[in-house]
């Protein structure tokens, strides 16, 4: 699966080897997808040669290959519908209905190494209404990763989130790091800085300055994939 960033620059790469044979320059990367550093750029190259559709070769500047293009729509960002085990959100397993509401599914969202963040209305799903918390403006994301495991928070689950800009600490929160890239982390301030925390003993917490973090909204419910 690829995200719609990952997706521009595979094409872009593919591009000018056809047409130059060389990949373009990191500068060129940048400024064609619009990202404000290279460093976007180089998560960017590094999840297309985990995924096995680029590989660097050591020792050669700019030396890029690509191995292969995405055979079909599929292999994009696109989340999967969670059917609630065969049974609408708004009819429980007793049969009485629950007041449920429709929110949008904006795209995944990474518990594990941050991916591209997702603005574009996927799909709309029904949730139940209880599982809104106060005022304001919710929406869904679909979980990759296992870095929140520890929270109860699985690969392939739903999280509902509630839109705010800010957060106390000890709240899982969606986290917009350098503006590139979304997050599911635990939030804390740790002497002036932002703690990203996981919940997984195999992920390092990430320590950023204040202005490196946009809060873009706290975790208010979970819906399980099985």
């Amino acid at each position: 699966m690829l995200t719609r960033k990952q997706l521009e620059l595979l094409e872009l790469i593919d591009a000018c080897m056809k047409r130059d044979g060389v990949p373009p320059s990191f500068d060129e990367m940048k400024d064609a997808l619009n990202l404000r550093s290279k460093s976007g750029i180089h998560r960017l190259i590094t999840a297309l040669e985990e995924r096995g559709f680029i590989r660097r070769l050591a020792h050669r500047a700019r030396a890029i290959e690509v191995l292969r293009m995405p055979e079909n729509a599929e292999q994009r960002a696109t989340p999967r519908v969670i059917d609630g085990g065969g049974q609408g959100a708004g009819a429980p397993a007793g049969g009485q209905p629950v007041h449920a509401m429709e929110l949008p599914v904006m795209g995944r969202i990474a518990a594990g190494t941050p991916i591209e963040a997702i603005s574009e209305v996927s799909h709309m799903m029904a949730v139940p209404g209880a599982m809104l918390s106060g005022q304001g403006q919710h929406y869904a994301l679909e979980v990759r990763g296992d870095s929140m495991i520890e929270a109860g928070i699985n690969d392939g689950d739903i999280v509902v989130i509630r839109e705010q800009t800010t957060a106390d600490n000890g709240d899982i929160v969606v986290a917009l790091v350098e503006g590139q890239e979304a997050t599911l982390k635990r939030f804390r301030r740790v002497r002036g800085m932002i703690a990203l925390e996981a919940a997984n003993p195999a992920f390092e917490t990430r320590i950023l300055r204040d202005d490196q973090v946009q809060v873009q909204g706290r975790l208010v419910g979970l819906i399980r994939s099985y």
